[in-house]
């Protein structure tokens, strides 16, 4: 069963949008498939370890318990629940014969949607759980098609997307070994209506973070930091030693730190091309106070992943960008990835696109709002074929050890190194602000990869990227 890491709350969540408040709890459908929903609700608010390991047991499909075992589930469970308490079902959603959506509140507060999936060739047998923060839209999509007909539905799909002029950006598809689409829509910049191509760099948002939370394992297995210290063992010089001696780096890669964000007035009032290194990104909240007691809930935070990139500076005497280009974009083959400068872009960069305030129909360049380099948080560019390769790096082996490797896209650290390529795990990581959104959602289970880039307002390239994974549910794939 995959639960997206995104969905469990670990740091690399990128994009929160809680658009509906519910209060109404409702009763889950006497089908099989809502019967398989309430058993996994009632063992999960029951606290009961023993519980979830039965429900995992009689529920998953063999093929599911062969690529992960019950006991990897349960601890994947066990994360899920310390985060959200408790599960109370407000919502029903149509997402098609195979597939049972489920939007709940959790104990935290927090809104999401849980997406019972299920194995079409083990009736009524779980094939895998996603679950997403906020609620999402039901999208249907026919229940079974074959490669050639999933490419058309995509297609036309996003050729109507296109002239309804809700994205532009490119998309990659990958099944296994194979590409099922690789395509550019759309403009690189209007104004001389330069089109976007395959090879185009667009601004990845919030999924650098994920960068960032690998250079701080990297360094953890090689011994140079323990996650469990405060920043001040590491950034003795912090500027606010209090808070430096109170957070660990456990708490800033968890959002649980209660650092806030960096995009308030000081961001407003600083010219954005003075922006450029991580110290002057940490001029914008160093002498803020903390919204919370480190520890004891979560909050996106933007300004905890520039104090990890600051670590990273420190603990490797490189500065971050060098260091990421150096030990995750050079081993990975990605060549064509960077933090560049707003005055430098390389050509072949796509120019993000942002709505006027009230002014649904025009778009303007979103170039004087950016930062003059993006930093450990977000704010790099890369490419269909870069992201790809950064995921093949990862299931492989080359830019951490297989221990660490699984640890990244599961959150368990396993005793021993298992097999490469990894075979469980997966991720599903978004980032977004205006003019900019990108998706990156792969399984190292069944080997699908999905890429989309967008050079659009939030949610341009999400909403692709839902509607892809949803059709490829119900796709036979055929042995090549």
């Amino acid at each position: 069963m995959r639960v997206h890491l995104s969905s469990m709350y670990l740091a690399f969540i990128l994009t929160i949008v809680l658009r509906v408040f519910l209060t109404a709890q409702v009763a889950l459908p006497d089908t099989p498939a809502g019967k398989v929903a309430k058993q996994y609700i009632d063992a999960f608010n029951s606290g009961d370890d023993a519980k979830l390991r039965q429900f995992f047991i009689d529920n998953v499909a063999p093929k599911g318990l062969a690529e992960r075992p019950v006991e990897a589930r349960l601890e994947r469970a066990k994360q899920f629940r310390q985060e959200a308490k408790s599960l109370t079902p407000q919502k029903i959603l149509d997402t098609g014969p195979n597939s049972l959506g489920v939007v709940a509140r959790a104990g935290n507060g927090d809104i999401l949607t849980l997406t019972f999936e299920f194995d079409t060739t083990a009736l009524y047998k779980l094939a895998g759980l996603r679950v997403d923060l906020g609620e999402q839209e039901a999208t249907s999509s026919p229940a079974t098609m074959g490669q050639e007909e999933f490419g058309k539905f995509v297609g036309d799909y996003l050729a109507q997307s296109v002239r309804d002029d809700k994205f532009s950006g490119a998309v990659l598809v990958v099944h296994d070994t194979t590409v099922m689409l690789k395509k550019a829509y759309g403009d690189a910049e209007k104004g001389f209506h330069v089109p976007n191509g395959v090879s185009t760099r667009f601004n990845l948002g919030s999924i650098n973070k994920f960068f960032t939370r690998l250079a701080i394992a990297q360094l953890a297995e090689a011994g140079k930091l323990s996650l469990d210290k405060p920043v001040i063992d590491y950034l003795p010089d912090y500027p606010n030693k209090s808070i430096a001696a109170r957070v660990t780096i456990e708490q800033l890669l968890a959002m649980k730190s209660g650092m806030g964000n960096i995009f308030g007035e000081k961001f407003e009032a600083t010219p954005k091309n003075k922006i450029r290194t991580l110290n002057d990104y940490l001029q914008l909240f160093v002498d803020d106070t903390l919204l919370f007691e480190p520890g004891s809930r979560r909050q996106y935070s933007n300004a905890g992943y520039v104090v990890l990139g600051l670590i990273v500076e420190r603990l490797s005497g490189e500065d971050y960008y060098s260091y990421v280009s150096e030990h995750i974009f050079t081993p990975a083959a990605m060549n064509n990835s960077g933090w560049f400068p707003s005055n430098a872009m390389p050509a072949n960069t796509a120019i993000g696109y942002t709505h006027p305030r009230g002014q649904d129909q025009a778009w303007k360049s979103n170039t004087s709002e950016l930062p003059g380099r993006g930093s450990s948080a977000g704010g790099g560019y890369s490419t269909l074929d870069d992201m790809r390769s950064f995921v093949r790096a990862l299931l492989n082996g080359k830019l951490i050890s297989a221990r660490y490797s699984e640890w990244m896209l599961t959150g368990v650290l396993p005793q021993t190194d298992p097999p490469l390529p990894l075979k469980q795990g997966g991720m599903g990581l978004a980032g977004g602000v205006p003019g900019v959104n990108a998706l990156l959602d792969f399984s190292a289970e069944t080997g699908n990869i999905v890429v989309v880039l967008a050079n659009y307002d939030p949610p341009a390239a999400e909403a692709v990227g839902k509607r892809i994974r949803d059709a490829m549910k119900g796709v036979k794939w055929e042995r090549l």
